[in-house]
This record gives structure tokens, sequence and C-alpha cells, in this order.
């Protein structure tokens, strides 16, 4: 007997906000962004996200901060 795999782990925009660390209108503009994922489905809800997608845009387009003790 096999067991039935999904896509994968699933986000909302209110997840890639937070992995993303941004608010919903700099969210919009990303989304707009030619590299970063379409939606896996879009829902009456929204649209919701492979998760893996959103953590390799995040991995290839979004730099880390420098920390804020640099001064």
């Amino acid at each position: 007997m096999t067991k039935e795999t999904g896509p994968g782990e699933l986000v909302a925009a209110g997840e890639i906000l937070t992995m993303l660390g941004v608010g919903r209108s700099r969210f919009r503009e990303i989304r707009r962004h030619p590299a970063f994922p379409a939606p896996y489905q879009e829902l009456s809800v929204g649209a919701i996200w492979l998760k893996r997608d959103v953590e390799r845009y995040i991995r290839e387009h979004r730099p880390p901060r420098p920390a804020d003790d640099d001064e």
C-alpha cells in the first residue's frame, strides 16, 4: 500500500508576509516581480503558494539584511 502525498506545504499571503518581513502593500509589489512564483492555486479566499517556491524566491532574490550592530 502506498501513501498518497500532496504537493507539499502550502502558504497564503499572511504567512508570506511573515517570511518576507514586509507589510501587505510591499507584498503586492513583490508579487508583481517576474521572478516571484505563480500561485499554486487561486481559491475564493485568496491565492496559495507552495512554500518551497516562496523559500526559493527568498533565497535567490532577497539578500540578508545587515545586522543592526554593524555601526
